[in-house]
């Protein structure tokens, strides 16, 4: 069984992330959505949210799971069985990041790192500058992100 791993922090989960997942959903077996928090950067949404909007986002997509990781991505991908990793490319930026963290995936623990490119309207697209439009209440949210999405984001923007 071809088992994948997309891991992120998804904070919050985008059309662009949707698009990889649902695109990785087709050429693997199995996907797990892994679900993490990225020590770098500054949460707007709990764990818990982020599971939930993930899970809401996938639902009817048969062959993916949602997980929780905590700690190093290949290290989880032990833990469950998969072999594969899947990202996402937008740019050239990504793209230098993503091969670096592929060589070193691929050192610690042999896995294979599957890069998918975002299309045309995703290209732009960042969890950061999600965060950015919801703050001050765009009405264009749902451009970038799935209904539940908008939902969680202008509630927490409303408190």
């Amino acid at each position: 069984m071809r088992k994948a791993v997309f891991p992120g922090s998804f904070d919050p989960l985008t059309k662009g992330h949707l698009d990889i997942i649902q695109r990785a959903s087709v050429l693997f077996d199995e996907v797990v959505v892994a679900v993490g928090i990225n020590t770098n950067k500054s949460g707007l949404l709990s764990p818990a949210e982020r599971l939930t909007l993930v899970q809401e986002a996938v639902g009817h997509l048969p062959n993916v799971k949602i997980g929780q990781v905590e700690g190093l991505t290949v290290d989880y991908m032990h833990e469950i069985g998969a072999q594969y990793l899947v990202r996402g490319l937008r740019n050239t930026k990504d793209f230098e990041y993503e091969r670096d963290i592929a060589e070193v995936n691929s050192v610690l623990s042999g896995v294979e790192t599957v890069l998918l490119l975002a299309k045309p309207e995703n290209q732009n697209v960042s969890s950061s500058m999600v965060k950015e439009i919801a703050k001050f209440g765009s009405d264009k949210l749902d451009a970038f992100v799935p209904p539940v999405v908008v939902k969680a984001l202008q509630k927490h923007f409303q408190s």
